[in-house]
Parts: C-alpha cells; sequence; structure tokens
C-alpha cells in the first residue's frame, strides 16, 4: 500500500509544522491515525510519523539491519548542543558516552538531590510577591534552572560564576520562546551573523560566553580533586569507558549543554502546565493537597515521589502535552514492511508521542485531563512514553519525574494560588518542544504555615 500523506505543498508542511505543530499532527492524524508521511523541516527528505503503539515499539526496539538510528538526523538541535552530545551521536560512540552519562541519574545519588529540590523550590516560592501577577513558567524555570545548575555542577547559589551561566542559559533558550523565533532552528537561510543586534548573531555570543564559563570550570575541576563530589560534572569526569577513557573537555562540554538545554526547558514547561491543571480543576488540587498531607509535616522525598495520585497527576500531564512531541528518528537500511506499508530503504521514521497520547483507543476523551486513567489502568512503554522510548529514552527522565513530583508538592502544600487566566490554555512551539501558550498567569493569594495547612486539609 501507498504510505498516506496529506498531499499538502512542501513549503506549507514546514510552515504548518513549524508554526503549529500540534495543528499540523492533528489534521493528518484525523485522515490517517496510525501513520503519514510527511514533508517537514529539520530532517530527511522522506520522514513517516507514526502513532500506533506496536509499530512505535517495534522501531523502537529493532534496531538491526533493518533499522538504525542515525543521530546526524538530529543536526536541528547541533547549534544548541554541540555535535558530541549524545544526541548527536550514533552506534559504539553513542553507547560509549550514553555508558558514562547514566550513572548519575540513578539510585542513592538521585535520591540525594531531594531535599535540595525542595529547598529551591521554597526559597523561589518565597520571593514571589503575594497578591501580583506572575508568570508560572518564568518561576518554574528559576527553579528548574537552579535544580539543574545546582544537580550538574553543585555550584554555590550565591557564587557570581553561578549567577552569570543562570542569566546566560536563560538568555540563549528565550531566543527560540516563541514559534516565529523558532524557525531560527529550522530553517538555515536564517542562520546568518549579521552581527549581536542580529537573531542568529545574538544566539552565538551568548553561547560563545556559556562556552568560555563552561570550559573555565570543566579547567578548575581538572585541578581538584573530585573523589567527594557527587555533582554530575564531577562524576563525567571522574568516569572512564571500557578502554579506561575519559571524556575530553569538547565532549564534556556538549554534555553539559544537553543536559542544562534538555533538563531546564522541559521540566519547566512541564511544571508550569502541573500547576495550571491543578488549579483549573480545583478538584484535582484539593485531592492531591489531602494525599499529600496525609505524610504529615517535613516528609521524606521518597515518600512524596511514591504518593499515586499525585503520581497519576504528572503521568496525566505528560500525558496531555508531552513537551517532546516526537521520538528520535530511526532510518529504514533495507527494505521493510511497517502495518501493511512498503518501506523503503532511506525512509526515516519518528514515533509522535503527542499523537499516541491522543489515541481515543487508549485514551477516551483523551483532550480532557483525568489522572485516574494512571489509576485504572497500567499503560505499556509504548502507549505512555513522555520521554521517548529504546535505546534513545531520556537519560534524565528519572530525575525529571522526582522533581516535577516534589517541586508540586511543595508549591501546593506552601502556598496558596489562584489562576489569573480567563480561558483555556493552548500549547504552543517553543524551540522543538511544547509549551503553555503565554507561559501561564498566575497569583500568589498568601502562604501556608503548618497549622493553616492542616486547618485546610481538615476541611476539605
Amino acid at each position: 500500500m501507498k504510505i498516506p500523506s496529506s498531499g499538502t505543498p512542501r513549503l506549507l508542511q514546514k510552515l504548518h509544522w513549524v508554526m503549529n505543530p500540534v495543528g499540523y499532527m492533528e489534521a493528518n492524524a484525523r485522515r490517517y491515525p496510525d501513520l503519514f508521511q510527511a514533508e517537514v523541516v529539520g530532517f530527511g527528505d522522506t520522514l513517516i510519523f507514526v502513532s500506533h503503539p506496536q509499530a512505535i515499539q517495534y522501531i523502537l526496539t529493532h534496531e538491526n539491519k533493518q533499522l538504525s538510528v542515525p543521530g546526524k538526523v538530529n543536526e536541528i538541535v547541533e547549534p544548541l548542543v554541540g555535535e558530541y552530545s549524545v544526541m548527536m551521536l550514533e552506534g559504539d560512540r553513542h553507547r560509549r558516552q550514553r555508558q558514562l552519562l547514566m550513572p548519575p541519574f540513578h539510585g542513592d545519588r538521585m535520591r540525594s538531590y531531594g531535599e535540595m529540590i525542595g529547598e529551591i523550590t521554597a526559597t523561589v516560592m518565597s520571593q514571589v510577591p503575594t497578591s501580583q501577577p506572575f508568570i508560572a513558567r518564568a518561576v518554574m524555570a528559576q527553579i528548574s534552572s537552579q535544580v539543574m545548575l545546582k544537580t550538574v555542577f553543585g555550584l554555590d547559589l550565591t557564587k557570581q560564576n553561578y549567577q552569570e551561566l543562570k542569566h546566560l542559559m536563560t538568555l540563549m533558550l528565550e531566543v527560540f520562546n516563541t514559534p516565529a523565533a523558532s524557525a531560527l532552528l529550522f530553517f538555515k537561510q536564517l542562520q546568518v551573523d549579521l552581527g549581536p543586534w542580529s537573531p542568529w548573531g545574538y544566539f552565538l555570543r551568548i553561547r560563545e560566553k556559556i562556552d568560555k564559563l563552561l570550559y573555565a570550570e570543566i579547567s578548575n575541576r581538572r585541578q581538584q580533586d573530585l573523589s567527594d563530589r557527587l555533582d554530575i560534572l564531577s562524576l563525567l569526569m571522574s568516569a572512564r569507558d571500557a578502554e579506561g577513557e575519559a571524556m575530553t573537555d569538547k565532549e564534556l562540554r556538549d554534555e553539559l549543554l544537553t543536559l542544562l538545554f534538555a533538563g531546564y526547558e522541559t521540566t519547566a514547561s512541564a511544571m508550569s502546565w502541573a500547576l495550571y491543571w491543578v488549579h483549573a480543576l480545583p478538584e484535582v488540587g484539593n485531592r492531591l493537597r489531602e494525599e499529600i498531607a496525609t505524610l504529615g509535616d517535613n516528609p521524606a522525598p521518597m515518600d512524596i515521589f511514591s504518593l499515586p495520585y499525585l503520581t497519576a497527576v504528572c503521568n496525566e500531564v505528560l500525558r496531555l502535552y508531552p513537551v517532546g512531541m516526537l521520538t528520535f528518528p530511526r532510518r529504514v537500511e533495507e527494505p521493510m514492511d511497517l502495518l501493511g506499508y512498503s518501506l523503503k530503504a532511506g525512509t526515516d521514521l519518528v514515533g509522535c508521542i503527542y499523537l499516541l497520547h491522543h489515541r481515543e483507543d487508549l485514551y477516551p476523551d483523551s483532550y480532557q485531563f483525568k489522572p485516574e486513567r494512571f489509576l485504572e489502568r497500567q499503560f505499556s512503554p509504548y502507549e505512555f512514553m513522555p520521554f521517548g522510548g529504546g535505546k534513545r529514552r531520556c537519560i534524565g527522565a528519572a530525575l525529571a519525574a522526582y522533581e516535577m513530583k516534589l517541586v508540586l508538592a511543595t508549591v501546593l502544600s506552601g502556598y496558596d494560588l489562584k489562576l489569573g487566566e480567563g480561558g483555556l490554555v493552548k500549547p504552543q512551539r517553543r524551540g522543538v518542544t511544547l509549551s503553555p501558550t503565554g507561559g501561564i498567569k498566575m497569583m500568589k493569594v498568601g502562604d501556608r504555615t503548618p497549622v493553616e495547612r492542616l486547618l485546610v486539609n481538615s476541611v476539605s
């Protein structure tokens, strides 16, 4: 069978994908619910969007003669993360780099970040003025950036180098904060340095300043005894591959940018959506506060992490508007069949996470926020996959989920907030991710003391 395609002229498809990716995916899925051929910018000539769970499972778990995982297909993010990022590598180089990156994100090391996440959240929220509007995503970005810089670098949050890096990182990612601005990443014709006042020139100069700070920090660490340090940079510098080789400065720089970009940008958007939904639906927020209150004052971070309804709420947030819309591409190396369609060599396939999460056969009333879905049913890793899947699944997935739960629990139990939005907030493109349009306007009504929290929860 011939692979279905929208038939829309290529240029219009590209513009639709950049300016309104949700609209583009939904328009095609209404006619072709399982897969369709896309003519979008940022990938090869032929790209197939796949949203059938069994087909996604096949393409993500069959890296063999038929399918490969070409890192260069991800070149759209190379300006952000560098050529030696784990996102860009393939084959043995990718396996080696991923093995070096994995240990800091698991076990006791990750658990040790819990108290720090709660303290950062409380500090940032205490600085939000009462009875004045604020943008939820901006506040969540402050929290997320501090968490990432503390876990990645172990930096003293009061030191100048930390403040400078935090400021520059925010500026760099704000370059791509709207669909129109995101076009800089998708159209290489726009990547022209016309000086510091041109968009691309501005981005390059910020990146250059970030590079100087990163290389200076790496150089400084090479003069230190890192044996007692638990921050991710120190762990990466101490790690050795199977041949006993350490990462080079360039590899470290690229992986640091990858962690900062992926961990800061995506988590900030996800936490913003969480705040929106628990306040847009008071019954969800009340039930969540009641569950958190059962742990008493000063609960252990891992006890918070294990709360079932909190987990369901966070999963539903990540399902409804997944920050990452697509999996990493796979390339067909030999002709093959998928769902009855013949695919020729050179075809690139992506699992479409957004459309998968809106399949009515998996998620009835998929546009409604219903955390109960995740209490009533166990979804497979290829039915619910907010962090991708297979060998390219997000390395920091566990830390992101941990941070999201702890931040949401800290905010809900310690502060009274209300929405400032007049209607439904919709997603829009922000670089290569989805983010809430306008960042979500909110207001802090007040802080809750432990006694007030107890009274409110006993009444509710």
